[in-house]
């Protein structure tokens, strides 16, 4: 049914969440799971009140690849050893729309992912993003809610 499935991931605990049921998935339906990250642009919006520009900051692109490929790459070689079929990718951009056309351009089948990643301000944006793939996603999308003080 699934042959592809999508876990993206941001580096939180919480979003790391999704691998246990994505996992489970994989097993029953002999599938490959991909697990994504994406590098964003920091953008920088003034503070309530004022009026100015939006600043996007560039990152050290190349470093955060291989910091990315390097965190993927754990979790691809526990999910190994477990018998599953693991991919890893890392692309840049805005994280909703990356996922969304990945999943396209890749034949992806299914995304596993929670409905919250990072703490703080970091954790809304997560939330806007699983929001939007919802919303714009062609395929079905298996949201895992986490509670406050639950990650499981």
């Amino acid at each position: 049914m699934y042959n592809k499935i999508l876990v993206p991931l941001d580096e939180s605990e919480i979003a790391e969440t999704a691998l246990q049921h994505a996992a489970a998935i994989a097993e029953a339906f002999k599938s490959e799971l991909v697990l994504l990250s994406v590098i964003e642009p920091v953008t920088i919006l003034p503070e309530p009140g004022v009026v100015g520009p939006v600043l996007t900051v560039s990152v050290d692109v190349e470093t955060e690849m291989k910091h990315a490929k390097s965190y993927l790459s754990k979790h691809a070689s526990k999910l190994r050893e477990q018998g599953i079929k693991v991919r890893t990718e890392v692309v840049e951009g805005m994280p909703a729309g990356q996922i969304c056309q990945y999943v396209q351009e890749k034949n992806i089948e299914l995304i596993v992912m929670t409905t919250h990643g990072r703490s703080g301000l970091s954790r809304l944006v997560y939330g806007s993003v699983a929001e939007n793939i919802l919303r714009n996603a062609k395929i079905p999308v298996l949201l895992i809610r986490i509670h406050r003080g639950s990650q499981s």
